[in-house]
């Protein structure tokens, strides 16, 4: 019944095990030698697993407490003190109290216990919002919280400087904790497909281990067996997967209360926001909650603004970044000579065809060497990719490796052709194997980079791919935009993007 055999560790600390035999971190959850030689004793007590639970929230909690608290005390010194001939007072530190109320009165201290994976990027409107609030605050009562005059020039500062801090010591503060808190341990109600989807998406993170699964219909109706299940692999979080049609039976409210009345910590698994996208509003009639779910595609306005965050931000770096454009031009020339651009011809919006532009990191003619290498493809699904590409130079490999060669495809967003983030690019071949439904994916411009660059397009499936460029579209916001930006830096950063 139990599908633990696919469990997989997430972090090195902790040994590969069977299900029955649970994994645990330096502090996490032990099981007694005393009890060692009894038939139960791999299974540790309920309470242990609802204790590593909670220390484990008030260790991120703590942790983000003080964050706030750093962060604000350094952007006071910086806006105060360093740019400013004024001086701290006593009182001043009451700002320091200020920003943790108000964070906590917004639910910034209790938003981790609910999400597996932690995201600073997702918070970054509302500690804007906080920065904004404590500035304001900050400026009106400045005459008696310092010794002097906050000026309009330190009031900015206070404000930009406080926003960067706050998201910046959060991050370190969630590296933190996660490191000296034991191992998220994870089982899931519903079947094995579940859990092997989900251990591909978690692949690489260190602090999520996946222990099993049981079978949605196993345990409805009977939540005593679920909780032993959930003991007998020491899980601290239940996902519950009750498939495709049956989020808002009777039988899956049974199941979710009773993961509930656990103890443990419960996420939900909707199939339906594959079809509909994250950008939902909850709607409240008496008794009944409802989702509303927006139109698909941009409006006129939505597209306008796309558009101006794509120019703007395509031209600033064509100009920024010319000495690094001129060097790798340079680099390209006298290693191999020939054109310095790869262009490749792609499919673009509504099924207009365009010609992509890279920096060339391949020796002349690598498309007609293709045929040769494709016994070597690793790639699912109709794509193509191999390690140790024989084609590339090796100005082209450290040019992968960093992502340097898309830097042309500033170009092509200058001219309307691509968008910094949309739908993958797709060569004519792998557009024609799209059909049907899954064509609106053109409804967009194809961009630089998406979920599936972040995801790394050579490990997603096509068939999961255009999923994915899906709920891209119908979950559309500037902030989605902006946040992809954000990620895509910090996994080339990473030198992923290979």
């Amino acid at each position: 019944m139990l599908s633990g055999n696919n469990a997989r560790a997430r972090n090195a600390r902790q040994p590969t095990t069977s299900p029955t035999t649970p994994r645990h971190s330096t502090d996490g959850v032990r099981a007694s030698q005393a009890t060692a030689a009894s038939s139960r004793a791999d299974l540790p007590p309920e309470t242990d697993s609802v204790k590593a639970v909670r220390q484990r929230e008030t260790r991120y909690r703590r942790a983000l407490v003080v964050a706030d608290a750093a962060a604000t005390l350094v952007a006071l010194f910086v806006a105060v003190v360093v740019l400013g001939d004024d001086m701290l007072r006593t009182a001043t530190f009451a700002t320091i109290v200020l920003v943790v109320a108000a964070a906590k009165i917004t639910g910034l201290y209790d938003r981790d216990e609910l999400l597996l994976c932690k995201s600073t990027i997702d918070e970054l409107p509302r500690l804007f919002q906080l920065a904004t609030l404590t500035t304001v605050v900050f400026w009106l009562l400045s005459d008696s919280l310092l010794h002097g005059v906050l000026g309009h020039g330190q009031a900015f500062a206070l404000w930009m400087v406080l926003t960067a801090t706050l998201a910046l010591s959060r991050v370190a503060a969630r590296w933190i904790a996660a490191r000296i808190s034991c191992t998220e341990r994870v089982m899931v109600v519903g079947d094995a497909a579940v859990l092997e989807r989900l251990q591909e998406k978690l692949e690489g993170d260190g602090h999520i281990v996946l222990v099993g699964s049981v079978p949605f219909e196993h345990v409805v109706g009977d939540p005593g067996e679920m909780a032993a299940h959930a003991r007998r692999l020491g899980a601290h979080r239940l996902i519950v997967a009750p498939g495709d049609g049956a989020i808002a039976s009777p039988e899956t409210v049974g199941v979710i209360r009773a993961a509930k009345s656990t103890g443990l910590r419960v996420s939900l698994l909707p199939g339906v926001l594959d079809v509909v996208g994250t950008a939902v509003e909850f709607d409240s009639v008496p008794g009944m909650t409802l989702l509303g779910v927006r139109r698909f595609g941009l409006t006129r306005s939505s597209q306008l603004t796309k558009r101006l965050l794509d120019v703007s931000l395509s031209l600033a770096g064509l100009i920024a970044l010319s000495p690094l454009l001129a060097a790798i031009s340079l680099a390209i020339k006298l290693e191999s000579g020939g054109p310095l651009f790869f262009r490749q011809r792609r499919i673009g919006r509504d099924g207009t065809p365009f010609e992509i532009i890279k920096f060339r990191s391949m020796v002349e003619g690598a498309d007609e060497l293709r045929e040769s290498l494709m016994h070597r493809n690793e790639a699912p699904d109709g794509l193509f990719k191999i390690a140790g590409d024989p084609r590339i130079t090796r100005v082209g490999s450290v040019l992968r490796r960093c992502s340097l060669d898309e830097l042309p495809q500033l170009w092509n967003v200058v001219r309307g052709e691509m968008s910094l983030v949309g739908p993958r690019p797709l060569i004519v071949d792998e557009d024609n194997r799209i059909t049907g439904s899954d064509r609106t994916r053109l409804q967009l411009t194809p961009g630089m980079t998406g979920h599936w660059q972040i995801a790394g397009s050579s490990r997603v499936p096509l068939s999961e791919m255009v999923k994915i460029d899906y709920r891209y579209i119908a979950s559309w916001s500037l902030w989605s935009d902006v946040k992809i930006l954000l990620r895509t830096v910090v996994y080339v950063g990473g030198r992923q993007g290979q």
